[in-house]
């Protein structure tokens, strides 16, 4: 499958035109916040999903805001660092979390100095995707259907990457194994730039990532994607099945990014946030470049995305409980 790459021109489109329509100067002028610049933490290296994702929300919000959205990468321990730093920093609505799926299952299995649902307050829901299984590529499976058939014919003995140990790539094959009867073994790596580089020199069998992360790789067809977890297929790339079509084993995943502040940010601040950021993803230039990254937007309001958080934390515990996921 050969996808025309073309984030880095959507971004530039992206960064040099108005996002959403701004507030008459009027109302600007009244509002005591922003009076100064945001920064939004990505808790992931330079060059991810949550990366590419979250560039071009921090441009697009600078116009409306009238301050500028600094970006800040605090990569370490599987996101836990970068969120330990939102979850205790002053809540007053200039430090902001670009959260993921990973956030949330992290949370479960690592001991970390915050509690996923009651340290931050929700600001919006970004988009949702599906992980995709991309496999090496020479020895590689032509499908789905035949990585399965392995897997039970050799069980333990294929091994998949993810970006770390106990996210949400992890989670997503340990729920898959379940639903299928099998076992394959993990190999956790420390972002997703090692995990590309030995899936290229077919040092594992198969990556689970999202198409965010893999784009390049894709779009110069080094490597093929035989699946994707979601519920549908990708509008994007309409030719790739889901695991459920292909295998006919009733799973699938879809992964979320969002933006959470610290516990206390004033609601109101939340709000014109979450206003703000929903106007800006449904956007056709955002939208577009979604479609691009195999993502969709997915804005909700301040209730409906605590509520949404609440449900994924409650999904992931129980297929750590299954799967004895323990990272320490």
């Amino acid at each position: 499958m050969t996808i025309p790459f073309r984030r880095r021109a959507l971004l530039a489109g992206l960064a040099g035109a108005p996002a959403a329509p701004a507030y008459p100067r009027s109302a600007q002028a009244k509002a005591a916040w922003p009076d100064q610049a945001i920064r939004l933490i990505v808790p992931y290296t330079p060059g991810g999903s949550n990366d590419a994702i979250a560039r071009p929300v921090a441009d697009g919000l600078q116009g409306p805001l009238g301050q500028p959205v600094v970006v800040e990468n605090k990569p370490g321990a599987a996101s836990t660092i970068g969120a330990g730093y939102v979850a205790n920093a002053a809540p007053d609505g200039y430090t902001l979390l670009l959260a993921s799926s990973s956030f949330a299952t992290s949370s479960i299995v690592h001991k970390t100095p915050y509690d996923a649902l009651r340290s931050f307050e929700p600001v919006a829901r970004i988009c949702t995707a599906p992980m995709l299984i991309v496999t090496k590529p020479k020895g590689g499976f032509p499908d789905m259907k035949a990585l399965v058939a392995a897997a039970k014919a050799h069980p333990g003995r294929l091994q998949y990457g993810t970006a770390g140990l106990g996210g949400i790539g992890h989670f997503t094959m340990e729920a898959f194994n379940d639903a299928a009867g099998i076992k394959m073994e993990v190999v956790p790596y420390s972002g997703i730039s090692p995990a590309q580089a030995d899936l290229l020199a077919g040092r594992i069998d198969f990556l689970i990532t999202t198409m965010a992360s893999v784009s390049n790789l894709v779009s110069s067809n080094q490597v093929p994607v035989i699946a994707c977890m979601g519920e549908q297929r990708m509008a994007f790339a309409p030719e790739v099945p889901t695991a459920r079509e292909a295998t006919g084993i009733d799973f699938a995943v879809e992964v979320w990014w969002g933006i959470l502040a610290p516990k206390g940010v004033p609601q109101p601040i939340r709000q014109r946030l979450n206003r703000e950021i929903n106007a800006f993803i449904r956007t056709p230039g955002y939208q577009r470049f979604l479609e691009i990254e195999g993502a969709r937007p997915a804005p909700t309001d301040l209730d409906d995305f605590a509520r949404f958080m609440q449900r994924d934390v409650d999904r992931w515990k129980h297929v750590a409980d299954v799967a004895n996921i323990v990272a320490g």
